[in-house]
């Protein structure tokens, strides 16, 4: 089979030649040669300009929000980034989880906002929010070049305690791309997260959400997580350990959430509501409670029933059953199979209703 392929580009080489001979040449007027001029380089770029601390600090403060979301039953208060003068904000899942209202204050000019939940991917701990009346609000400075390197000194803002007020940890990058099992200071729930950046800097419950930036005040990071008590009585542990989720990481999930793109683990719009937790059971998914006036309560399923059977796809897990609800949205019918008690199955088509982010 190689004989045919050589006659071919030789046969579009000789095709080129000829067509080239079939022009005339060019004549060129008898003369000295032409002069080559050489051009000068282009200067090299500025250095990045390195603040003080305070400096970076007056930076990157007016570009944050306090956020408070309340979900009936406490209330959690974390930091969002503000990435668009008209009020889109980045944040933590974990601070707007189950969140029924959320509220937000700009440090830039001290209004207070209601905040809506424009998307989020709980399995990287991200959240994008839209200030409702939003305009000409400081956005922060992402960083460009994200090469972030162990050493690099970094500082951490955000609404440590929930006060209102922001507060500054300052430390330096101690090692990349980590792997931790998280834990909510609110409810106690578990998330495990991937490729992290780690700081020593003492980073306080509601500093979540809010910018890790380096020395020219530009976000390299969102902080997620950190070994510093709740108590701001007590001190900060010897050997402070914090971790934030990259900026370029959290930025694919932003643009994938204002395009409307939707994934297996990005959920775009308001928030599904079933009415039912679950647990892993060998059959499918365990009820392990119902909402009372929730569709799944209107439905007849009760605690200890087992999901089967999801809109016609088979639930093997909680997790699936969660994977699933991530793609749907208020008002979508489903059809619902489960086992009762008794082991009997039985079916049933739900419309989901609207429900806090989960």
């Amino acid at each position: 089979m190689t004989t045919p392929r050589a006659a071919t580009v030789l046969a579009v080489a000789t095709a080129v030649i000829g067509s080239l001979l079939l022009s005339a040449p060019t004549v060129r007027e008898s003369g000295p040669p032409a002069a080559t001029v050489a051009q000068p380089a282009p200067p090299p770029p500025p250095p990045p300009v390195v603040l003080t601390p305070e400096e970076v600090e007056a930076r990157v403060i007016p570009a944050i929000v306090t956020l408070v979301a309340d979900s009936g039953l406490v209330e959690t208060a974390g930091t969002g980034i503000v990435l668009t003068p008209d009020g889109v904000v980045l944040t933590n899942h974990h601070v707007i989880d189950g969140a029924l209202d959320i509220s937000a204050v700009s440090l830039g000019n001290g209004a207070e906002y209601v905040a809506d939940v424009l998307g989020y991917d709980s399995s990287r701990d991200i959240a994008v929010l839209r200030l409702q009346g939003a305009g000409d609000l400081s956005a922060a400075p992402l960083a460009k070049d994200t090469a972030v390197g162990i050493g690099d000194p970094v500082t951490a803002v955000g609404n440590a305690e929930g006060g209102g007020v922001p507060v500054a940890a300052r430390g330096f990058v101690t090692d990349l791309g980590q792997a931790i099992t998280a834990r909510s200071s609110t409810d106690g729930s578990r998330n495990r997260l991937n490729g992290l950046i780690q700081i020593d800097a003492a980073v306080r419950p509601g500093d979540s959400g809010g910018p890790l930036v380096d020395a020219t005040a530009a976000v390299i990071g969102v902080n997620t997580a950190g070994n510093a008590d709740s108590d701001p009585t007590k001190p900060a542990p010897a050997q402070p350990r914090s971790y934030a989720v990259p900026i370029d990481t959290a930025m694919t999930i932003v643009d994938q959430v204002r395009a409307g793109t939707a994934s297996a683990t990005v959920h775009i719009g308001d928030t599904p509501l079933l009415g039912i937790s679950v647990t892993d059971d060998p059959r499918g998914a365990e009820v392990l409670w119902v909402s009372i006036g929730t569709p799944a309560d209107d439905a007849g399923i009760e605690i200890g029933d087992v999901v089967t059977e999801f809109d016609g796809i088979p639930i093997r897990s909680s997790d699936d059953l969660s994977g699933l609800m991530i793609a749907r949205h208020p008002g979508d019918a489903v059809e619902i199979r489960w086992l009762d008690e008794t082991g009997r199955p039985r079916s049933t088509t739900i419309v989901l209703e609207k429900g806090p982010p989960r």
